[in-house]
């Protein structure tokens, strides 16, 4: 009888050994958030004008890292204006090494009455949630929710302004010391109506810019003074084809325009579908139109007014992809009336990741011109060359600029720490100041 207690006895006790971590295996197997955070998605944030801080702060869920090549997930954010003057930002999630089966796009559009802070705030939100799926494949899953705030209802958008939008601004600038004084004014007025067919701008601005000299012996006043207005009206017709007109009336005392006027029929076909345009652009466009001159002043073709035909071709690449961006444009134009007065331009924007934290960045445009019908008859005086009162007679202008950036060292990018505006900048301008 005892032996056989003992037996039974022992028997329970073993069950008891097996089922009791049995009964508590999430406290057992559970890994603490810490570790967590160890195996989530590293993740690497392109775009421009995005507020990295406040996004490695409201998004604790993923690892932030530096370079794309370290990088499980490529979220390139690409940005455009929208008609009503706010924006669209196109967030692209590109899944890399365990995660290159799981790609997706995002967009989040703002109006122009939003502050900086909402603005964050909306993207934020929408960045979590394109995240959501690569976390979703790491243990720290199990640490998040999905709520839905209020409940929702099919709604559909009455805009009062019927999608019109007006902008006014106006700014003034002086300076000056006891020989030279500047001033210059500066005013702009805008119309735009922006539909996912249509498309009115209209705009006028206003410049003013004036230098007063009085040095020893040498007194004189430098002016310029020009104005325009400019007018764009387009119909969608598909995802590949749009018609329109463009309007611009001018003046201007640097390029001898007393009164300019053109009107131009356009057509532009695009490569790519419009709907993909934050991402990818190839863009040809074509107009022809009527152009009315009237000069300040008897031209070096002994003329003071002009009326002629022109055409302009333009055809624009751009694209914004993992390796970088670019964007390549060429463009002529000529007048009917005499072929050889005519205008070919080439422009080029590059940025590339060679390697890692490595960086190139190159812009350049050359223009040849054969067009400047408008130039002044009289010859420029040495003030004119020097303060640039005038157009100068040119066969070519052209510019460059070449750029290299390199960042190494640690590749998290996770710590957040504003701590005396986080950098030197500040203080070692104010000991600039005293001289040390």
């Amino acid at each position: 009888m005892k032996n056989r207690l003992a037996v039974i006895l022992g028997a329970v006790s073993l069950a008891l050994v097996v089922a009791v971590p049995r009964l508590h295996p999430q406290e057992e197997q559970t890994p603490s958030a810490d570790e967590m955070k160890k195996s989530a998605p590293k993740v690497y944030i392109d775009g421009t004008g995005i507020d990295l801080n406040y996004i490695r702060t409201e998004i604790t869920f993923v690892n932030y890292v530096r370079d794309r090549k370290e990088a499980d997930v490529h979220v390139l954010i690409t940005q455009q204006r929208t008609g009503g003057g706010g924006r669209e930002y196109t967030l692209a999630f590109i899944g890399l090494n365990g995660y290159s089966d799981l790609k997706n796009h995002l967009k989040y559009y703002t109006n122009r009455t939003e502050t900086d802070d909402e603005i964050r705030q909306g993207l934020v939100q929408i960045l979590k949630l394109g995240l959501a799926p690569y976390a979703a494949r790491t243990p720290i899953s199990k640490l998040l929710f999905l709520n839905l705030s209020g409940k929702m209802k099919p709604t559909s958008v009455v805009d009062k302004w019927d999608f019109w939008v007006f902008s006014l601004s106006a700014r003034g600038r002086m300076s000056g010391e006891e020989a030279s004084k500047y001033e210059a004014l500066y005013g702009n007025v805008s119309i735009n109506r922006v539909t996912p067919r249509s498309r009115i701008r209209m705009g006028f601005s206003t410049s003013f810019d004036e230098n007063r000299y009085d040095y020893i012996d040498y007194v004189d006043t430098s002016s310029t003074r020009s104005s325009s207005f400019d007018g764009l009206f387009l119909e969608g017709l598909g995802e590949h084809w749009s018609a329109g007109a463009v309007v611009n009336a001018y003046h201007s005392t640097y390029s001898n325009i007393d009164l300019g006027f053109a009107v131009a029929p356009a057509v532009e076909y695009s490569f790519f579908p419009y709907s993909v345009s934050t991402r990818r652009q190839l863009r040809a466009l074509y107009r022809v139109g009527y152009n009315y001159a009237r000069y300040l002043e008897e031209t070096i073709f002994d003329r003071r007014s002009d009326s002629l035909m022109s055409q302009v071709l333009s055809v624009t690449l751009s694209m914004n992809e993992p390796w970088g961006w670019t964007e390549i444009s060429v463009d002529g134009s000529n007048y009917f009336n005499n072929l050889k007065y005519n205008r070919v331009r080439f422009s080029a924007s590059l940025s590339l990741r060679i390697w890692k934290g490595l960086a190139l960045t190159v812009d350049g445009r050359y223009t040849a011109l054969n067009d400047q019908i408008q130039l002044r008859k009289s010859e420029a005086t040495v003030e004119d060359l020097l303060l640039r009162r005038t157009e100068l007679a040119t066969s070519y202008s052209y510019g460059l600029s070449i750029g290299f950036s390199y960042t190494f060292g640690s590749v998290y990018s996770n710590v957040v720490n504003p701590r005396f505006g986080g950098g030197f900048g500040g203080i070692m301008g104010g000991i600039a100041n005293y001289g040390y």
